[in-house]
């Protein structure tokens, strides 16, 4: 079982780097199921109906979301008929939309799980506990389970990461939109990475206009922060490859892509 991950899309840098370069990974890897963070895919903000519908016609199969999940009010318009689109778990109860969805990848299925970290972050539930128990859940039905933890912390993600040791089949981190080069196999066949990474502006500061972020900076003045429109792209993403039987992982690598880590 191969799982391809794109990493936090943002903008249409992002989207134009996925529609570009999606398929061509696709072709070369092979994979059973393509998962993409959408989050950041509406100007930064959220994600609309159009753009959910436009990833999914580039080859992703679920889109997971993060912290901007309600940033573009279009969302309400359309999460709960929106089958292959997982917003973060530990939502309070009542929360539109589902925080696990399963996909029917070939013969088998996978569980795609996202969880929204709390250090640095805006309160939400205690995600420990709540994924676990959806992992728990899951793997009654398939021994594959992906987790999108979109946390702010390296330390809570490597925590999460531990916590799942054995019972998830891949941990990767979102949200900070830095890839970090930790990728590794857990000791209880877990696959781990910190941060996949960002797909969007390459010569910007976390996907936004640095001239606005450096104000903010130099400054200590508010400022607005807006995607680029124009100029080089990144996209980052891994590529994980589960044992058909156990659902451990079996390897997990980075992949970033760029005018100076060509495709």
């Amino acid at each position: 079982m191969k799982i391809l991950f794109i990493g936090d899309v943002v903008g249409s840098p992002g989207r134009e780097m996925v529609e570009e370069y999606l398929p061509q990974l696709k072709e070369r890897h092979h994979p059973d199921v393509t998962i993409v963070n959408g989050e950041n895919a509406a100007s930064g903000r959220g994600i609309t109906q159009k753009i959910y519908e436009q990833l999914l016609s580039a080859g992703a199969d679920m889109i997971t979301l993060g912290n901007h999940t309600w940033d573009n009010k279009d969302l309400f318009n359309f999460i709960d008929k929106a089958d292959q689109l997982v917003r973060p778990l530990n939502y309070p109860k009542g929360t539109p939309g589902k925080g696990i969805r399963t996909f029917q990848a070939g013969s088998a299925e996978i569980a795609v799980v996202n969880a929204l970290g709390r250090t640095f972050m805006n309160p939400v539930d205690d995600p420990f506990p709540v994924v676990r128990q959806a992992v728990t859940e899951a793997k009654k039905q398939t021994p594959f389970v992906f987790v999108d933890f979109h946390a702010e912390a390296t330390s809570e993600k490597q925590a999460m990461g531990w916590y799942l040791d054995g019972k998830a089949s891949a941990v990767v981190g979102t949200h900070t939109h830095v890839q970090t080069a930790d990728n590794r196999i857990l000791p209880e066949g877990t696959a781990y990475l910190s941060d996949v990474g960002m797909t969007g502006p390459y010569d910007a500061i976390l996907g936004m206009e640095r001239e606005a972020v450096l104000k903010r900076f130099v400054t200590g003045l508010p400022s607005r922060f807006e995607v680029p429109k124009t100029g080089r792209a990144i996209l980052s993403g891994c590529l994980i490859s589960l044992n058909r039987k156990t659902g451990q992982a079996e390897s997990i690598e980075r992949i970033l892509i760029n005018e100076d880590h060509p495709f």
